[in-house]
């Protein structure tokens, strides 16, 4: 089975990555076909296409090196997979150190920002049961009442059992809830200055930014109602996003690396206060073989799984990184001293 002109993808309303890429293919112009399926595993069954490990949406179903479709679902590389089969409109800042800074805030929203989302979505009772309530009907409106509940019960328990995957608890929910809340402030103090995080285009980390809000803002009830308390900007700039095929896409319309606005700074402090010790704490576990990490984060103690996948994202980052030359590596340093992302940058052998 050959890949059709259209890019196809299985996803769901409800999963931020599905939007987030939706959302970009949508810029780019990149012609798709998407079915909304919050059970993939069932469609890919039946096309006969091997299931990826994990099984995540979105899923995309792209050509192999033997011209026969395979099931991918890592938003990141599929990017920049996109970027070599369709180079028109590119997400990717073309200066090397935004592209260092758009990577690391990729990283961030899809990262820890899903902290946020899924943790409002299933701890708090209210916004459980409205997700319980909702996610059935992704698959289908038509889903017949009894199937609804059954699959309400189903979906809010295997997700409220997985709360653990991004650390939310009793101890932590007030770290994220705080996060969150600094979060949104230092948005909309940057948004302020310009219509994207790195310029007058949107980047790949705007698109994964965006993702994760598309739920926050739009679907569950308490991080719904802080948004629009503590920044109305953000809201409208979620529903702005969703479509930006319109949006022109002149390379001079990125930032260069001295033209990053200064209140940027807020969002890249969150970062380091909050996902810098998150990362390599889970790193220092994963070289240990432990099964599960401990940090101080925002003054508490964070206690969560340790997973090797982002073991491997604080190894991403470095590499980007070691990729600059010297004097881009020089840049990046300065936009990130005082940070705490500086923490999580392994210097150069040649430094």
């Amino acid at each position: 089975m050959a890949q059709s002109e259209r890019i196809h993808l299985l996803g769901a309303t409800a999963s931020p990555y599905t939007r987030k890429m939706v959302a970009l293919l949508r810029y780019r112009h990149i012609p798709y076909t998407v079915n909304w399926s919050p059970m993939p595993g069932n469609d890919l069954d039946a096309m006969n296409i091997e299931q990826p490990k994990p099984l995540l949406l979105p899923i995309f179903l792209l050509n192999n090196k033997n011209e026969q479709l395979e099931a991918v679902c890592d938003s990141t590389p599929i990017i920049r997979r996109l970027e070599t089969m369709h180079p028109q409109r590119s997400v990717l800042p073309s200066n090397p150190v935004v592209a260092f800074i758009d990577y690391l805030l990729e990283d961030f929203a899809d990262e820890w920002c899903t902290k946020y989302m899924f943790h409002y979505r299933w701890h708090p009772a209210e916004d459980a049961d409205n997700a319980g309530t909702l996610l059935p009907f992704g698959g289908s409106v038509s889903l017949p009442e009894d199937q609804h509940q059954h699959f309400k019960t189903f979906f809010s328990k295997r997700q409220i059992d997985r709360l653990y995957v991004v650390g939310s608890n009793d101890t932590t929910a007030p770290i994220i809830d705080a996060s969150y809340r600094r979060f949104l402030k230092a948005l909309d103090t940057h948004l302020a200055q310009q219509p994207f995080l790195l310029g007058k285009r949107p980047a790949a980390a705007d698109f994964a930014l965006y993702g994760q809000l598309t739920q926050l803002v739009g679907v569950d009830p308490t991080p719904r109602a802080i948004t629009h308390e503590l920044s109305p900007r953000t809201v409208a700039w979620v529903a702005l996003m969703e479509d930006q095929s319109g949006c022109e896409a002149d390379d001079s319309h990125w930032n260069t690396s001295d033209q990053i606005p200064s209140t940027l700074r807020g969002i890249l402090n969150e970062l380091g206060r909050v996902y810098a010790p998150a990362l390599l704490a889970n790193a220092r576990a994963v070289e240990a073989g432990e099964t599960m990490w401990e940090a101080q984060i925002d003054g508490a103690t964070w206690t969560q799984q340790t997973f090797p996948y982002q073991a491997k994202c604080l190894r991403w980052i470095n590499e980007q990184y070691q990729a600059l030359s010297s004097p881009n590596r020089e840049k990046v340093d300065k936009l990130l001293a005082g940070t705490g992302c500086e923490a999580i940058i392994t210097p150069s052998k040649a430094s």
